[in-house]
């Protein structure tokens, strides 16, 4: 009977010696608490910091348009789901401290992905089709599984982000924004944009393969893929930049994939009402 009674001790202390395991779900959560308390602050809306699945805040501006795009096509193939929060950049709400703690560079879209632990926030437009990409487009619809076509594919994704945004997106400002009208600057970037179409109408036109293409990457006449979402708002919007329909004849394949983009419901319901500011 002592016997016994001295194994129950021996026992009783080995397990308290032990952390129990409602301790170390205790512990775990308050350590995902911390990671999460350099992303949320008090000012950070609530339908941002409380959201459970893929979050986007945005503007219905092309850079916007990239990602909501891409989402809506998911929608359509796989039904993804999330949620979202629109923000106005003209009232520099993308500068307060909530939005520069998920983006430093102070820049819409921003996607917070509330499954993992702790929510990862994701910045940069081709980044965020590519990790869209990566983790909801399971059967690569949007993407290549040959890594030569998936080269193609990075490529005028990049080429797009690096060479032609910039340049577009100052057409605009030097011409439409700025309060001092700098013929030179305007000039010098509406030329530069007229060159990076005139790149994209190479590739669309197969001038030096001899086989058009319907789309920038992929073999033969190519596949619709983050390449062509992630540059299509942007060139869709050559006339507000200001460019004439004279200036756009030099480019027929790029205004008939202009076209075709155009058509895709997901690319209308991703440019369309439900990202308009109210």
């Amino acid at each position: 009977m002592l016997r016994s009674i001295q194994r129950a001790a021996q026992l009783s202390h080995h397990f308290k010696a032990r952390t129990p395991i409602d301790k170390i779900s205790n512990l775990s959560i308050l350590s995902n608490t911390k990671k999460m308390s350099h992303l949320f602050e008090d000012g950070t809306p609530a339908e941002v910091k409380n959201a459970k699945g893929l979050h986007l805040i945005t503007m219905n501006t092309p850079n916007g348009q990239k990602v909501q795009i891409m989402l809506e096509e998911l929608h359509e193939v796989y039904g993804t789901e999330w949620t979202q929060t629109l923000i106005n950049i003209m009232t520099n709400e993308q500068k307060k401290d909530w939005f520069l703690r998920l983006d430093p560079n102070g820049r819409i879209p921003v996607i917070i992905d509330h499954t993992q632990s702790p929510p990862f926030p994701v910045m940069e437009t081709s980044a965020e089709l590519l990790y869209l990409l990566k983790f909801a487009d399971k059967n690569d619809v949007f993407g290549f599984r040959d890594e030569l076509e998936r080269s193609q594919a990075l490529q005028w994704l990049f080429f797009w982000h690096g060479s032609g945004a910039p340049y577009q997106g100052q057409v605009n400002h030097f011409a439409k924004f700025a309060k001092e009208k700098i013929p030179y600057a305007i000039d010098r970037f509406r030329n530069e944009t007229l060159r990076v179409y005139g790149v994209l109408e190479i590739r669309l036109s197969g001038k030096y393969t001899g086989s058009p293409r319907e789309y920038l990457a992929g073999e033969g006449k190519g596949k619709y893929s983050v390449a062509d979402i992630g540059t299509w708002p942007w060139v869709k919007g050559w006339e507000f930049a200001g460019f004439s329909q004279e200036e756009m004849k030099p480019f027929p394949h790029l205004l008939k994939w202009i076209e075709r983009i155009a058509e895709r419901p997901a690319v209308k319901r991703g440019i369309g009402e439900k990202y308009q500011q109210k």
